[in-house]
């Protein structure tokens, strides 16, 4: 998909102040065991296909709102993820504003999952 120009400076200037990883990286962090929220950012249809085993929903629309219920403690270990890592800059840079410091968004999203053929979940 090819994104506006606009959108796109504005998950750069997020970049700046944000922790990404690659797939490959939370595929290892679950293979060990690590303890850490993972969040699907996604919206509800795109949640219902697939999603990466173990991941929670919380939408880029809702989020913000509902962080705080499912993760209290602002110093959890949080990774985001959507289609490609573009939304979940975005919710991770609003994480940060919120206090939360340690969230890590998924660059490549769940598009890069699928293409390093790791497992999913869903219909």
């Amino acid at each position: 998909m090819a994104h506006n120009p606009r959108f796109l400076a504005l998950v750069d200037d997020c970049r700046k102040r944000i922790k990404e990883c690659d797939v490959h990286q939370v595929q290892q962090w679950l293979a060990q065991g690590l303890e850490f929220k993972l969040i699907d950012n996604r919206e509800q249809d795109e949640w219902q296909k697939s999603r990466i085993p173990g991941a929670q929903y919380m939408g880029r629309g809702v989020l913000e709102r509902d962080v705080e219920t499912l993760i209290p403690n602002l110093d959890s270990m949080i990774v985001i993820y959507c289609g490609g890592g573009f939304r979940s800059a975005l919710s991770a840079d609003n994480l940060v504003k919120m206090g939360y410091t340690n969230v890590t968004s998924m660059d490549g999203g769940i598009r890069g999952w699928k293409d390093a053929n790791y497992p999913l979940e869903g219909a």
